[in-house]
């Protein structure tokens, strides 16, 4: 895969080696932006999305621990601790504030660090936020990603068989229980940071009734657009132009162009 202008390289934190793709093309005082991948996943399936937003961002692609390429820790991380793996992983690129990417698990771990480190986030953008009671049991979970997995690209194959092999079976029924057991909607409420949720008409893993969790928090904006759950993947070119229109204060539909198929959700008002 073409990862330019983003470069591949290797750093050590909390410790243990960890790798990740980044690019500072943006110059020094460009606005930086982290993505962060889903479960069990690496971060290589994100990287169509970033690399086009790369020109405006300082752009930076981390494996979280046990991940993709980096270093198991010692005892499997809970959302809690992959949520501090993020901020140590900032910490050690000297990102004090910045606008988080989540994908899928990437989402939940997002809202634990606008709970535990809200002074750190500029904007949140979530995109397929999965790990909800919708997602539940974990048969439940399993079939709704095997029937994601006949409407995504071929492309994303590979990367995906890698990945989930390198996890491994027993990492990965520890990282759902842990998953399963984290308050998302209850700490839902805790994202006071502008949020934009983005979400792909034919994804499995979400229930488009369920934007009711967002009623009351009026600096939340909902899209749906057309694709499934990788959307950082297999639409990086509405995925980008959304992100790149919402964090310039844009509209988020178009009459014509790329936007043009965009759908705004209506977040009902709090009860």
């Amino acid at each position: 895969m073409d990862m330019s202008p983003l470069q591949p390289g290797w750093l050590v934190v909390d410790g243990r080696p960890m790798y990740h793709r980044h690019s500072t093309a943006a110059g020094n005082d460009a606005p930086s932006m982290v993505h962060v991948h889903g479960f069990g996943i690496s971060g290589t399936y994100l990287v169509p999305t970033a690399k086009r937003l790369a020109s405006r961002f300082r752009t930076y692609v981390p494996d979280l621990p046990g991940m993709g390429r980096s270093m198991r820790p010692d005892q499997p991380l809970d959302l809690p601790g992959l949520a501090r793996a993020l901020i140590s992983y900032c910490d050690a690129m000297g990102i004090e504030k910045t606008t988080f990417v989540g994908n899928s698990l990437g989402c939940p771990i997002l809202v634990e660090v606008a709970t535990t480190f809200p002074e750190r986030i500029d904007r949140l953008i979530l995109v397929s936020p999965a790990g909800g009671v919708y997602n539940r049991p974990m048969w439940r979970a399993v079939w709704q990603m095997s029937i994601d997995g006949t409407r995504e690209p071929l492309g994303l194959l590979p990367i995906a068989v890698r990945d989930y092999m390198r996890f491994g079976v027993l990492q990965g029924f520890k990282l759902f229980k842990a998953m399963i057991q984290y308050p998302t909607v209850e700490r839902v409420k805790n994202l006071t940071e502008p949020t934009l949720v983005i979400a792909g008409h034919r994804d499995p893993l979400i229930d488009f009734t369920r934007v009711a969790v967002f009623s009351g928090l009026p600096h939340i904006d909902a899209v749906k657009v057309q694709g499934a759950h990788a959307l950082n993947f297999s639409r990086p070119e509405v995925t980008s132009a959304l992100i790149d229109a919402y964090m310039s204060d844009q509209p988020l539909r178009t009459d014509d162009g790329v936007l043009s198929t965009v759908e705004i959700l209506e977040i009902p008002d709090a009860a």
